[in-house]
């Protein structure tokens, strides 16, 4: 059996401890009673996180008669407790319909203050790169300045791919550290000694 739809009941603290107890077992009102004969033999699954009760089930309509159980019980015992709709499990996303989806590795650079997305633009000349950063920067993007290229942060694939478009220049991953490809001549940091 599958348990991908549920309902969530959370009730005041000071009710949370037997109100599993009571949704199963002895329940009071007649209409709870009926509500759960429906279910009779149906075996669905309950659980309990501090006061948030979780009631799992295998399709949306027998969801919705444990949601009905619950509510007319809670009713029964004049608890007040916020009954959520039915949710389902989303397979592909791995997680409940109700939940926002995960943050994304993106978001989570740009949360830390890096782009994840960076586009390499070259110049022929200093004067150049540095023009083409300064009208960056106004446009509003962080960028690093190189002596004849500038690297530009972005937040997405698709931006950093419009803006490589836009500018003739390459986008890739980016992230907290640039790597720079050295020159062929391992001595050209000392102005090209051993040439």
């Amino acid at each position: 059996m599958s348990d991908d739809w549920r309902i969530r009941i959370k009730v005041p603290e000071e009710h949370g401890e037997g109100l599993l107890d009571r949704v199963g077992l002895d329940l009071g009102s007649d209409e709870a009673k009926r509500l759960a004969k429906e279910l009779e033999g149906r075996r669905l699954a309950v659980s309990q996180d501090d006061n948030e009760l979780f009631v799992y089930a295998s399709s949306q309509q027998e969801a919705e008669h444990a949601r009905q159980v619950v509510e007319a019980e809670l009713a029964e015992e004049g608890i007040e407790a916020r009954t959520s709709q039915v949710e389902r499990w989303l397979h592909d996303e791995e997680r409940w319909s109700n939940e926002p989806p995960d943050e994304t590795w993106e978001e989570e650079e740009v949360e830390h203050g890096h782009a994840p997305w960076e586009v390499r633009v070259e110049r022929p000349s200093h004067h150049e790169a540095s023009k083409l950063a300064d009208e960056l920067e106004q446009e509003g993007y962080r960028v690093i300045r190189r002596f004849r290229y500038v690297i530009v942060g972005t937040a997405s694939k698709e931006e950093a791919e419009a803006l490589a478009r836009r500018l003739h220049g390459e986008a890739e991953p980016g992230g907290e550290l640039v790597w720079e490809a050295t020159p062929q001549n391992p001595f050209a940091i000392f102005g090209g000694l051993g040439v």
